[in-house]
């Protein structure tokens, strides 16, 4: 569910300047996507084509390991088409002409992001540049790992006192509640200052809780959830899946749903995360909604 519509304006203005922030902070992403697609020569594949493609036909035509094919791939168009690179319509995806004659074979270059990724065996293009994974790499380096927690709980701090003051209903009666991938615990310290009835557990990897110490009704699980994610009426899962396919996200939300008790015994799964505007719905102030809850 998204948050009421009378959350009030205060409210309703913090919203709108954490979103515009976000946008800025990640219109690299844009940047990054366009040059991905510009050296894997997509424009010129379409344009060539003759006529607007299917994503499969698009798939089959390009020089890449078919393994990290469609749901990538799927992923790459999306953004270009939210940003109006592309356009889409139903199954097809075609270049627009601005874009055709912009981007395509006689388009300079010089600002081609590497699409080694899409060729390789490599986990993530962060693996390409860094040797390892983002995670592994952020528990094998102090200093990334903190400037991560900060600004996790940084945003975690203000993301949680909207839910708090505005979707309470949502944690209230909740006898245990599990924040997966909490970090250092700042959404669950604040769950269990809220809702003292609640017994709220931070779970996150191994050494991003290691050594921190919890209370009366907060506690501190190491543990990888793919393999499992403790028992609890709740399982609490806050700008996670936006880091996965949708085939891992698929699997972490069996494991949620393995580690609680039937919907109609009370259990759920709360998830909070970015969502991306339909083009339609794009204002001047924001192309992401701040947050959503389900």
């Amino acid at each position: 569910m998204a948050l009421p519509n009378n959350i009030g304006d205060k409210t309703s203005e913090v919203l709108a300047a954490q979103a515009h922030i976000l946008n800025h902070v990640l219109n690299y992403v844009i940047f990054m996507s366009l040059k991905c697609a510009i050296q894997l020569e997509i424009p010129n594949i379409i344009y060539s084509h003759g006529q607007a493609m299917t994503l499969s036909d698009l798939l089959n035509a390009l020089p890449i390991n078919k393994l990290k094919g469609h749901d990538c791939i799927y992923r790459l168009m999306r953004i270009l088409i939210h940003d109006g690179i592309f356009i889409q319509g139903g199954e097809v995806v075609e270049s627009s002409s601005v874009c055709s004659s912009t981007i395509g074979s006689n388009f300079n270059g010089s600002v081609a992001l590497t699409h080694e990724w899409f060729t390789n065996e490599d986990s993530t293009p962060f693996a390409i540049t860094h040797g390892k994974p983002l995670f592994e790499y952020v528990g094998d380096d102090p200093r990334v790992n903190h400037l991560l927690n900060e600004a996790m709980g940084s945003d975690a701090r203000l993301i949680i006192s909207v839910l708090i003051k505005n979707g309470k209903g949502v944690f209230e009666g909740l006898k245990s509640l599990v924040d997966v991938g909490g970090s250092t615990g700042t959404v669950a310290k604040a769950i269990s200052n809220a809702f003292p009835e609640s017994k709220c557990s931070v779970f996150d990897l191994h050494h991003l809780v290691e050594g921190l110490e919890g209370g009366n009704n907060l506690s501190y699980i190491g543990g990888d959830m793919f393999k499992f994610v403790p028992s609890a009426h709740a399982i609490l899962l806050k700008w996670i899946l936006h880091d996965w396919s949708d085939e891992d996200c698929v699997k972490i939300l069996k494991k949620c749903k393995e580690a609680i008790p039937s919907k109609e015994n009370g259990g759920k799964v709360i998830v909070i995360d970015i969502v991306i505007e339909t083009r339609k719905e794009i204002t001047n102030h924001s192309k992401l909604n701040c947050f959503q809850m389900y």
